[in-house]
Parts: C-alpha cells; sequence; structure tokens
C-alpha cells in the first residue's frame, strides 16, 4: 500500500519561501521547555503529546505559519491506529479514515500476481490497515497538541543554530521566511529557547540531523514516480479493487484510495523521461485518461514528482539531540510504513525520555532508542525494497520471469512475503536470557482487545489507560512487597488481573470481552506479561507468583541505565 515521503519538515511537498529576509540582530528573548520538537508534521505532533500528557514542557517548533494543505501519507496500520487514538483521536479517526479492504497486484495483461484481503480488526484492535487523509490527520493532531498542557505550538519560526552543553541545549529561531509579514518588513526577529533535549522531526532534508556526526546508511533503491491526488466528482464510483498495484514493465503504476473521497496514482518514469516535463498537468490528465478521469468528472488536487529512496542515520541519538521520523529514515512507499515508523519513533522514544526526565533511568536507556528502532526501520525498509523490486521491474524479460513465479506461488498458496523476518525487537530494553538474547516473548508487539474495567467498556487503552501493564490470570499485586509495589507505583505500572468472568469487579480486575487477553496469554504460554508504555512486550512470567522476578528484571535494567550514565 503506497505513501508518499517528502523532504521538508512537515513532510509536505517541498515549497520554496520566495524572497530574501535580512535576519536581525535582536533577540526578543529566552524560553525554557523540558523538550523542544523540531517539525509539527505527524511524528513531532505524536512526540510533542506524548511528552506533554506526561507533565512535561514541550516546545514544538515549526518553520511554516500554516500546515500543508494537500495530502502526502495515505495509509497507517492497526498499532499505529492504537497509538493515534491513545493520544486523544479514537473518535476521530473513523472521520477521516476508512479502513483498507484489498490490495492487489495484477501483471501487465492484467492477471492477478498476489491479492492481500486486510482484517478489519487488526492485532492491534484497529483495523489491519487503514486510508486516510493526512491534511484532516495533522488538524486534528494540532489541535490535541494545542489542548495539551505543557504544550506551545511555534508555528512560523525556524530553527537556523543550537549549542549543546552539560544541562541542556540551547536552539536559536528565526521569523520563518515563508510569512507573508516577515517577508514585506525584511526584518527576521529571533529567539533563543533553552531545553534538556532536542528531538528532530524536521524531515529528511533535516537541521537538527545536519548538526549531528552520524552517517547515512543507503540502501542504493532509487526511482522517481510521478504522483497525483484526485478528487472523482461522483462519490458514488466504485473502484474495483479498491487498491490496485500494476507491474507493468512498459508503465509500473498505482492506484489506491487516497482516503474518503479521494484516489491516488503514482506512475513510475522510465529511463530517459524529463521530470519535468512527465510531472506535468496536462501529462497527468494524459495517463489518467485510461482510467476514464478528465477535467469535466474529476478534480487533479495535487501533481508532483518524487524520488523514492531508502535510507537511514546510523546513530538517532547523539548526547541531547534525536532524530524520528524522515529525520532518521527515508523508505519507498510500496509498504506504506514511512509515517508508520515515524510514528514508532514516538512511541518508542517518548516514554523512555519521560523515565530520564524524571530521574528514573539514566540517559543511556536513550540509546535502545537507535537499537530498538533501527531494527524495526530496517525491517520496514527491506520490506519496501522488496516489494518495490517486484514493482519497478522495466525489463519485460525479467519481468516475465516474476510474473511466471508469482502465479505459480499463488497457484499452490505459497506466500511471498513468507520469508520475510518478524516484526520484533530483538535487542534493547526487554528481559534477557541467559545467552543475552530476549526471553521469549519479550520483544513481540502486545495484542488489544475490549475489555470492561471499573465500570468502563471498550478497547483497553480507553477504558483502562495508557503506560506500563502487568497483566496475569491472578491478581499481581499478591506476588510483591511492598518495596516492590511501591516501585511499581511510582513508575505507573497497573497490575492488572485478566478474567474471562462476566462479574467480576475488583479494582484490578479487568474483563476479558472477547477472550484477546486469555488466548494471548496462552499463545505465549504465560501467565503474566509485562507490557512497555509503546505496547511490546517486556518479559512474561510462567506463573504468577514469578511476576516478582519479571518486576526485578525491569528495575535491574533501569538501575543500571542510572548506575553507566552516572559513571559516565
Amino acid at each position: 500500500m503506497n505513501e508518499n515521503h517528502t523532504d521538508n519538515g512537515t513532510g509536505s511537498a517541498t515549497v520554496t519561501a520566495p524572497g530574501c529576509v535580512q535576519a536581525a540582530a535582536d533577540d526578543i528573548g529566552d524560553d525554557a521547555y523540558d523538550v523542544l520538537v523540531i517539525g509539527a508534521g505527524p511524528v513531532g505532533l505524536t512526540t510533542a503529546i506524548q511528552l506533554g500528557a506526561r507533565g512535561w514542557r514541550v516546545g514544538l517548533v515549526e518553520r511554516w505559519p500554516h500546515p500543508y494543505p494537500l495530502p502526502r501519507a495515505v495509509v497507517f496500520d492497526h498499532e499505529v491506529a492504537r497509538i493515534l487514538a491513545s493520544l486523544g483521536l479514537a473518535d476521530a479517526l473513523p472521520t477521516f479514515s476508512e479502513p483498507a479492504a484489498d490490495y492487489e497486484w495484477r501483471n501487465g495483461t492484467g492477471e492477478t500476481l498476489l491479492r492481500l484481503a486486510f482484517e478489519n480488526t487488526g492485532h492491534s484492535g484497529w483495523p489491519a490497515m487503514n486510508i486516510f487523509t493526512q491534511p484532516q490527520l495533522e488538524g486534528a493532531l494540532e489541535a490535541q497538541a494545542r489542548r495539551t498542557s505543557g504544550v506551545e505550538v511555534l508555528r512560523g519560526w525556524e530553527a537556523t543554530d543550537l549549542a549543546e552543553d552539560a544541562s541542556g541545549v540551547s536552539l536559536t529561531v528565526a521569523e520563518s521566511a515563508g510569512d507573508e509579514p516577515v517577508l514585506r518588513s525584511g526584518v527576521r526577529r529571533r529567539r533563543t529557547l533553552r531545553a534538556q533535549y532536542v528531538v528532530g522531526c524536521d524531515g529528511a532534508n533535516s537541521f537538527v540531523r545536519s548538526r549531528m556526526t552520524t552517517t547515512m546508511a543507503d540502501r542504493g533503491f532509487q526511482h522517481d514516480w510521478l504522483v497525483l491526488d484526485v478528487l472523482p466528482h461522483d462519490p458514488d464510483r466504485v473502484f474495483t479493487p479498491r487498491n490496485l498495484q500494476v507491474c507493468d514493465p512498459l508503465r509500473p503504476t498505482t492506484a489506491v484510495s487516497g482516503g474518503p473521497g479521494r484516489r491516488r496514482w503514482e506512475f513510475m518514469l522510465l529511463p530517459g523521461e524529463s521530470s519535468a516535463e512527465f510531472g506535468s498537468a496536462e501529462n497527468a490528465w494524459r495517463l489518467l485518461a485510461a482510467w476514464d478521469l478528465h477535467p469535466g468528472n474529476a478534480t487533479l488536487e495535487r501533481h508532483t514528482v518524487y524520488t523514492f529512496r531508502a535510507r537511514w542515520a546510523e546513530n538517532w541519538r547523539e548526547g541531547r539531540l534525536l532524530l524520528a521520523g524522515d529525520a532518521a529514515h527515508q523508505m519507498p512507499p510500496f509498504a506504506g510504513q514511512g509515517m508508520c515508523s515515524g510514528i514508532r519513533d514516538a512511541a518508542n522514544l517518548t516514554w523512555k525520555l519521560d523515565l530520564v526526565l524524571h530521574g528514573d533511568a539514566g540517559e543511556t536507556l536513550l540509546d535502545t532508542y537507535t537499537t530498538e528502532r533501527s531494527q524495526h526501520l530496517r525491517h520496514a525498509i527491506e520490506l519496501s525494497v522488496f516489494l518495490g523490486g517486484i514493482i519497478c521491474e522495466p525489463d519485460p524479460t525479467v519481468a516475465a520471469l516474476r510474473d511466471a513465479r508469482m502465479l505459480a506461488d499463488r497457484k499452490d498458496g505459497r506466500d511471498p512475503l513468507a520469508d520475510m523476518p518478524p516484526q520484533r525487537l530483538t535487542g534493547g530494553l526487554l528481559r534477557q536470557a541467559a545467552d543475552g538474547t530476549p526471553k521469549a516473548p519479550a520483544g513481540q508487539l502486545g495484542c488489544q482487545g475490549r475489555v470492561r474495567f471499573r465500570g468502563r467498556t471498550g478497547l483497553f487503552d480507553q477504558a483502562v489507560g495508557t503506560g506500563f501493564a502487568l497483566l496475569a490470570t491472578e491478581d499481581p499485586r499478591a506476588a510483591l512487597d511492598d518495596e516492590a509495589l511501591g516501585w511499581c507505583e511510582r513508575l505507573g505500572i497497573r497490575l492488572l488481573r485478566v478474567t474471562g468472568d462476566p462479574a467480576a469487579n475488583g479494582p484490578a480486575d479487568v474483563v476479558d470481552l472477547d477472550g484477546t487477553y486469555s488466548s494471548h496469554l496462552e499463545r505465549c504460554g504465560q501467565g503474566a506479561l509485562l507490557l512497555r508504555p509503546d505496547h511490546y512486550i517486556f518479559g512474561g512470567a510462567l506463573r504468577t507468583e514469578q511476576v516478582s522476578g519479571l518486576v526485578a528484571a525491569l528495575r535491574q535494567e533501569l538501575t543500571v541505565s542510572a548506575a553507566v550514565s552516572q559513571a559516565g
């Protein structure tokens, strides 16, 4: 499923501010924050909301005075839907997104090479894949950020310099050259902002990354595609299949939903074609004519040529500077994981920053951010490149061999994606086995189902809340002494008993309405699971009486990080 990737700080199509503006010499004041987030795209907004909700003062710096109005990314998966819902968007998500029912791949003669059907209820309690409209998502996220206590949205301010010292970072920002009043005055006022940490969510041309020494690894995948966003005038027109990939060496093409009321087409440029000519509106309509679309029955909302790449930063943290989203990685859009990966970055980073800022862990805990997220990121990139290699093949002879192989696989029921490694964490803040590897089921993504808790019914996050959770078949509090209970309370670890008894109403009872959690525990072969705030399993215990060891293992990991940081 395709989505778009872009190079500016908000993930929008590159826009060049007109004119040159002289920087003023005067500084208009100092502002102190706990964390500064640069870039108010989906990743930056998610980062700011999650930190603000945990009680920290966050400055969200965005150089563009107004949100970008056109669509870019068009898909998010069940895990990201859960993260977005936990930010307070559970009721809003259905207003600008819809489940992606199918995804079909055909060759140039129309034969079906691969067909994927997506579940309406995925592992995380939300549809497995969702098609959405990014400006509406960003609008909902920014509104939520402005409602979140402690978050200040600083639009129209561009990061121009930073200086890091032992206690924090000083960030110099100037009024954006894209703001009309600034252009007319010819003067850019400046401010100096101060924070303990700076998170760069500022796109592929990241200012924050430019101030780090990290190198970029490049997978060597590069193709230019014309991306078209179209508004059909007939709201009842049905496109079958709804999401289609045409693996035609004469013109690899994508035709998918762009969210409610929208469609997206993508056409690969072939060798020798001019990007400027191919990207014109006239050529866009010429290509769309084959789909019975023309100015009389559709509106061309956007047309632009993108270069799809596969690359990532080797290190996502350097001192007090951190990277997330396109600032840390870019990938081809064919698995729909670009924005998803960025939002996973935010979900992984923010709870660790929270522990460090509170003093419950040392700053070396932040090194697990690169360790864990780069594992997932490499998985997403390899999947995207693998799919791109199938889709982008321009050689008819090679494409014919590909078609024969995929048609044979489909006939025999073989999954062409079966050899891809599973998406799980293989290192980082996880309970370790004796050989130093994660002890199963550590590193797996926890599930989400419908529950009833203290009179509230709904998906777990909305009924119980977010953060650390220890789920057990028996009340885990009985296995912990007072000192361990106090530590769990300080960290906000919810100690919960999962039960199928509809009459259970104790303060720790989570009634498993659909059997989701009992099935999950059974599949994992565990009597208890300790879940991290990003919903990944820290570790499990075979029996409830072993919960004390599970809690002690987490405490030990955090204590070691604090000791290492102090020694450094």
